[in-house]
């Protein structure tokens, strides 16, 4: 019978790691613990129960032997977290929490597999014992030291560099299929970098046929232009929140700004009472083309479309929700609702999202996570190409995502909508009392 590897606690170290470095998740962005964790496992868990795995004999227990194998198990566990992120970036599903899950799974599953050791005669081990005491001085080096394992630094290398390789190469573009909404770009060219200047056209309508301006302020006035826009939502009553998502900040037109070409956005640490008795720990600011109030007229309203926006985003993302995205007007909220770009305590990735209802009233979701970029180093530009048939959504001027299915795509009269949200998901960090989003301009055309 094959003989097998007896368990041992060390054995389930790299598992135990990774469910660590998922619960560490919980805790806020940033937290030197949760760092921690979750880098320590990254560079070591998963190669870790790998090469145990594969390897027949016990660890080396010195010198270059030693260090080969820490080099082969670091190599490893950098491939397996690249190729966990690029499967779930290319899904649209790309979060942190959720690739330390795939990987502490995977780590379980490797530390879970049976050792067998290779079976060896008995009648061979006197002759192996032998040959050992006989090439044993042969095989050190003049300082007595045993030889590098080239062939294991080598192994390493290449891994390694494939890790490199996938992570910069990595933004193929492949079709896939969303949450029921039909059929899914995903990007077919690689991100701008955050220093380049914006590519031609990045601040034209697609050329999907003849366009003509409908709306556009380029922020050049010396004030917001309120004919153009309210400072809240439809429901503006003194001010106002999105109580649905439990959100720290209450509203005020008094944090809504422009000079120098663009609009501003400010979200401060100011507590505030707003009309619905309770208190604020924020203040900040919103612009939408709908309602001063709820029995109001909306001031501008959009059926199908292309709408751009050139934004940048706070450089202090933790805590922090910047959304430029569509809402009803004829329901004042609710489904449906076109998110042409969402930074949800991020400044590196923008979520871009078509939310709907199915006959049947079950909630449809198309999601796709844009990025990484530094959104917060300069002005980009989030387009969103609203059709019949088809909803495309373009960053900086390239296809990044696109839903396909007409039973989906809303055809109701929608407001545009700019807004900072705060403490969505989690609140800032204690050391944060301010956060502001620059627009330089807003436009939208239709054919």
């Amino acid at each position: 019978m094959t003989p097998v590897r007896p368990w041992t606690p060390a054995r389930f170290l790299p598992a135990l790691g990774g469910w660590c470095a998922l619960a560490a998740q919980f805790l806020p962005a940033g937290q030197p613990l949760r760092v921690a964790l979750a880098a320590a496992f990254l560079l070591a868990g998963p190669g870790a129960a790998a090469v145990d795995w594969a390897r027949p004999v016990p660890w080396p227990s010195r010198g270059p032997d030693r260090l080969s194998a820490a080099g082969l198990m670091v190599a490893l566990s950098v491939a397996f977290a690249v190729l966990t992120a690029e499967a779930l970036f290319f899904t649209g599903s790309f979060g942190a929490a959720r690739a330390v899950l795939v990987l502490a799974v995977l780590t379980t599953v490797l530390t879970l597999l049976p050792r067998h050791l290779p079976p060896r005669p008995l009648h061979s081990l006197h002759r192996l014992h032998r040959l050992h005491r006989l090439h044993r001085g042969r095989d050190r080096r003049p300082d007595g030291r045993p030889p590098v394992r080239w062939r294991l630094l080598t192994v390493a290398t290449v891994l390694a560099l494939s890790a490199a390789c996938g992570a910069t190469g990595g933004n193929a573009g492949t079709t896939g299929s969303g949450s029921g909404t039909g059929s899914v770009f995903a990007p077919s060219a690689p991100a701008a970098a955050p220093s380049a200047p914006l590519p031609v056209g990045a601040d034209q309508p697609p050329s999907t046929g003849p366009w003509h301006s409908v709306f556009r302020d380029d922020f050049n006035g010396s004030g917001l232009d309120h004919g153009s826009w309210a400072t809240c939502y439809d429901w503006n009553d003194g001010g106002c929140t999105n109580a649905g998502n439990q959100e720290d900040q209450w509203y005020l037109p008094s944090q809504v700004s422009v000079a120098d070409g663009k609009l501003t956005l400010t979200a401060e640490r100011r507590a505030t009472t707003g009309s619905d008795g309770k208190t604020y720990p924020w203040t900040s600011g919103m612009v939408s083309t709908g309602r001063d109030q709820w029995d109001g007229t909306p001031r501008k309203t959009f059926t199908y479309g292309y709408f751009a926006a050139a934004i940048k985003t706070t450089g202090q993302a933790a805590g922090m929700f910047p959304a430029f995205w569509l809402l009803p007007a004829g329901t004042r909220g609710g489904l449906p609702e076109l998110d042409i770009a969402e930074f949800i305590n991020t400044d590196h990735y923008a979520d871009l999202n078509l939310h709907a209802e199915a006959p049947d009233g079950t909630n449809i979701d198309a999601h796709y996570s844009h990025g990484p970029v530094d959104f917060s180093s300069g002005y980009h530009v989030f387009g969103l190409d609203w059709e019949p048939d088809a909803v495309t959504w373009y960053v900086d001027g390239v296809q990044v995502f696109q839903v396909t299915d007409p039973s989906v795509i809303p055809d109701v009269p929608m407001e545009l909508i700019l807004d900072l949200a705060v403490g969505y998901h989690q609140s800032p960090p204690a050391d944060v009392d301010r956060a502001q989003v620059g627009v330089d301009w807003v436009a939208v055309w239709q054919h």
